[in-house]
């Protein structure tokens, strides 16, 4: 992140375009479909550009619009390389998706989304995810692959999370997650496959018998398009590049594969630019709306921190409250520098936060632990949620609404959970 200069931060009534980007989002699918559909990228556009042009204009910011930019661009290729090459990888399902099958799938994305980043499990899986349930997929499936696969089944290496990453590039050890973070991803994933397992099986028993077996055949058990995981590997790898050597590489990646892949593979996926159109254009707007949000959290969460006394739980519900809205990552990195005692974003020297690791690891768990789980709580908490729902909804299938999502599964399933993870384990 970078340093913010004391007469750089915004009043608060520039928070108002973000609010209006959340509410736009949220709202006017339901009330003005069609008028949506044609002009959400000129929200998007407008609204950005309110805040850009006062941080050009008036504060004189220009860096930190160009910090900005620079985010979202290295997020926005990320997301469609991995898009891309996930698009030409055709997983076929065989046999009946059973609750027990179902669940077993879940839990294996989600340990391959430590793998393979909880991007890279999400476009991989979510194809096949609807297909093997499409005889019989409701919203709470999309939410649920949301829940376990692109998001909490990440939090075990540095790889599955970009704030994880994040945090591996300041100096926490590769495998520091896996050893102090494994017992509440057990915990987490374990709840929600249970409460998945019940949802799913009286789901499954609704079902008509014939219907299920006449789908279930319909399909064997194929890998096509092998050659993308060659491409897949490189991106993954790109990550570790510096920039804009990780997004010439992933870039290309994305291309090689694009062209290599016979198109009667994505014709099998139903690819379709769509959801990476929607997303550009969406994010876009709340990269440049939020930046307001994060200079004020860099200015007032140290002040804050100090007032109430912050613990280990306090750490937890302030990173999972705002990974919530905003960019998990840079939320990461402010509270990582507010319990290091350092001015946000000026923890240049990884043997700060190594430091950090070692002598306060309850914090740093906390504080990994809120902003890679809360990063669930809505559909803009993470970048792999907003391609799941559009994905899913391209295809015909449903998908809970933005309060939906919030109000039905959200509050009262995931965030019980989580607060029993932070409740045994952080306390």
């Amino acid at each position: 992140m970078h340093d913010i200069p004391l007469g750089a931060v915004p009043g608060p009534w520039l928070l108002i375009p973000f609010a209006l980007q959340l509410l736009g989002i949220a709202l006017l699918p339901f009330l003005a479909h069609h008028w949506w559909e044609r002009n959400y990228p000129k929200v998007s556009v407008v609204l950005g550009a309110v805040v850009a042009g006062y941080y050009l204009v008036a504060l004189h910011e220009a860096p930190r619009v160009g910090d900005a930019l620079h985010e979202y661009g290295s997020f926005l290729i990320l997301m469609a390389s991995l898009f891309i090459v996930a698009g030409g990888i055709h997983l076929g399902v065989e046999g009946e998706a059973t609750p027990l099958r179902n669940l077993l799938f879940l839990l294996g994305g989600a340990v391959l989304s430590n793998l393979i980043g909880t991007t890279g499990a999400s476009m991989l899986l979510i194809r096949p995810w609807i297909r093997m349930n499409r005889y019989r997929f409701t919203g709470f499936h999309a939410v649920f692959f949301i829940f376990l696969i692109s998001n909490v089944g990440g939090c075990l290496t540095p790889v599955g999370d970009p704030p994880l990453f994040l945090g591996f590039l300041k100096g926490v050890p590769f495998f520091w997650t896996l050893a102090h973070l494994w017992k509440p991803w057990l915990l987490a994933l374990g709840l929600l496959g249970a409460v998945f397992f019940l949802m799913d099986r009286e789901n499954f028993l609704r079902a008509p018998k014939a219907v299920r077996q006449e789908e279930a055949g319909e399909e064997r058990f194929s890998v096509e398009g092998i050659g993308n995981l060659a491409p897949l590997v490189v991106i993954l790898g790109a990550i570790f590049l510096p920039s804009p050597w990780r997004e010439v590489v992933m870039a290309g990646a994305a291309l090689c594969s694009w062209y290599l892949t016979p198109r009667l593979i994505h014709e099998r996926n139903d690819f379709s630019f769509a959801p990476i159109r929607e997303v550009a254009w969406l994010f876009l707007g709340i990269f440049l709306t939020m930046i307001p949000a994060l200079d004020l959290l860099g200015r007032l969460a140290p002040e804050l921190t100090r007032s109430f006394g912050m613990g280990p739980l306090h750490f937890y519900y302030a990173t999972g409250l705002l990974s919530s809205v905003l960019d998990n990552a840079p939320t990461y990195l402010a509270f990582l520098s507010v319990d290091a005692g350092l001015k946000v974003g000026s923890l240049h020297n990884p043997a700060d936060i190594l430091g950090i690791a070692m002598q306060t690891p309850a914090n740093l768990m906390a504080i990994s632990l809120g902003a890679v789980f809360f990063g669930a709580m809505t559909y803009i908490g993470n970048g792999p949620n907003f391609m799941v729902r559009s994905i899913v909804e391209g295809a015909g299938a449903k998908c809970p609404g933005f309060f939906g999502y919030i109000v039905t599964y959200a509050l009262p399933i995931l965030l019980p959970v989580l607060a029993l993870a932070g409740w045994i384990f952080l306390r």
